[in-house]
């Protein structure tokens, strides 16, 4: 038992910290992007905002099975095959993009609109401004948009495991369901348990901890400002 859940908790951990990573460099972007080319934004586009909203809306809004059985020929150019842990990550990454941009969009939208303005009135441009206010000043909320992905894409991961993907979800039901093995699924329920907590606590920790040091609605905006006027001035 104890090889069978180990190479299942690898299996787990290695899809979803590839789909987590694929997510944050898709995501970020896009989310960056809903709140640039929206009214008022720095790259405001109405049309390009309303196309972009609509695609992330039906991409979140397709359940995750439906997901899987859709991008199967997909995945099957991608990878090769359909079945095991890196046929897994294609879907899974997919489906987080448009979740972990929604997130992006809501941090990036809390931040100071006087920042923005400072920054813009020191000569900055848009790369200038999201380089040195938007993203820094919302690191806190992106890391917490972060743990809720890497928690998503977990559930996500043990449902995969039903269509051959590996991991804990698999043994939960190879085993533990079709075998009967009530033990052995109740032990890989209390392993994702412990695995979300550790993650979830990690992710906290991390966004109070950049929070404390003057993310967003921390103790040194203006600092930070200056920072970022000053570099502004240097670079043009």
């Amino acid at each position: 038992m104890q090889p069978l859940l180990s190479q299942a908790c690898w299996d787990t951990l290695y899809m979803v910290g590839w789909s987590t990573l694929i997510a944050v460099v898709g995501g970020l972007p896009l989310g960056l992007l809903l709140v640039l080319t929206d009214r008022g934004g720095l790259l405001q586009n109405v049309l390009a905002n309303k196309v972009i909203g609509q695609i992330v809306n039906v991409a979140r809004s397709m359940p995750f099975i439906i997901l899987m059985v859709a991008l199967m020929n997909f995945t099957r150019w991608i990878t090769g095959t359909t079945i095991g842990r890196e046929a897994a990550i294609v879907p899974l990454a997919i489906g987080a993009i448009p979740f972990f941009a929604r997130l992006v969009e809501t941090a990036v939208r809390e931040v100071d609109g006087g920042l923005v303005e400072a920054v813009q009135s020191m000569g900055g441009n848009t790369w200038t401004v999201v380089r040195k206010v938007l993203v820094p000043e919302s690191l806190p909320s992106l890391i917490s948009s972060t743990t809720t992905t890497i928690v998503a894409l977990i559930g996500y991961s043990a449902m995969a495991g039903t269509v051959g993907a590996g991991g804990l979800g698999d043994i939960a039901i190879r085993y533990g369901y079709q075998r009967f093995e009530t033990e052995l699924m109740w032990i890989t329920v209390a392993i994702l348990a412990v695995v979300i907590s550790v993650i979830q606590f990690a992710g906290d920790y991390a966004a109070r901890s950049l929070h404390r040091r003057g993310g967003r609605s921390g103790p040194v905006p203006k600092l930070r400002l200056l920072t970022a006027a000053r570099a502004t001035g240097k670079t043009g």
